[in-house]
C-alpha cells in the first residue's frame, strides 16, 4: 500500500513537495530537490501532515 508524505527542506523548513511511497519495509524518505526559497538544490526530508 502507497502513502502520501510531505518532503521539508532541511535548511529552510519549508513544505515543498508531496509525493508517495510504499510502506512496506521503508525507512523514511530523503531526496535531493530544488527549494525555491533557497534557490538551490538542497536534501528534504520526510516529514508528517
Amino acid at each position: 500500500m502507497r502513502q502520501y508524505v510531505t518532503l521539508e527542506c532541511t535548511e529552510c523548513k519549508s513544505k515543498n513537495y508531496r509525493t508517495s511511497k510504499e510502506t512496506r519495509g521503508s525507512s523514511k524518505l530523503e531526496l535531493s530537490k530544488y527549494c525555491r526559497y533557497c534557490r538551490k538544490h538542497t536534501k528534504h526530508k520526510e516529514r508528517k501532515k
